[in-house]
């Protein structure tokens, strides 16, 4: 099934399990032509959704290695019409300079998403995590950031 059969779904459900299927097995010479057309659906909020797993899928697997960084341009061309995609694009970005220990801006994880400051409270960072045992926007966040870094000191 091409993606013009899966718009001629009028069902969103068996559209958003298509495109997720697509998306999974897509080749990466296709994948920003893929993206483009999962977003041109005219239900944007399923296309969306559909996009920004294949973006937290790929990027997952993406981070640590030097893929990462064109992947990362590619897609953010691709979703540059889409601002939650493109800031979860930089908050993946982020989450890679953190993660790595390359340079980051203290200010820039404290203005993240409530998804970024619990995901970086819970990674490997001590720097990161004792800013948000301190400051981090949620109980939960602060929380998750202050179990790490105590976890880490008994260690």
């Amino acid at each position: 099934m091409n993606v013009h059969d899966i718009l001629q779904n009028p069902d969103e459900h068996v559209r958003f399990a298509a495109y997720l299927d697509k998306l999974e097995h897509v080749a990466d010479a296709n994948e920003v032509s893929l993206v483009s057309r999962v977003l041109s659906d005219p239900d944007q909020t399923m296309a969306q959704s559909a996009v920004l797993r294949h973006l937290d899928r790929r990027a997952a697997g993406l981070y640590p290695g030097p893929a990462y960084e064109g992947w990362a341009q590619a897609m953010t061309q691709a979703t540059i019409d889409h601002p939650f995609l493109a800031q979860r694009l930089r908050e993946w970005s982020l989450f890679r300079a953190v993660t790595l220990k390359l340079p980051w801006q203290p200010e820039d994880l404290l203005a993240s998403s409530n998804w970024l400051q619990l995901k970086t409270a819970a990674g490997t960072n001590s720097e990161a995590i004792e800013i948000l045992a301190k400051a981090g926007r949620t109980k939960r966040i602060r929380n998750t950031a202050t179990i790490g870094h105590n976890h880490r000191s008994e260690s």
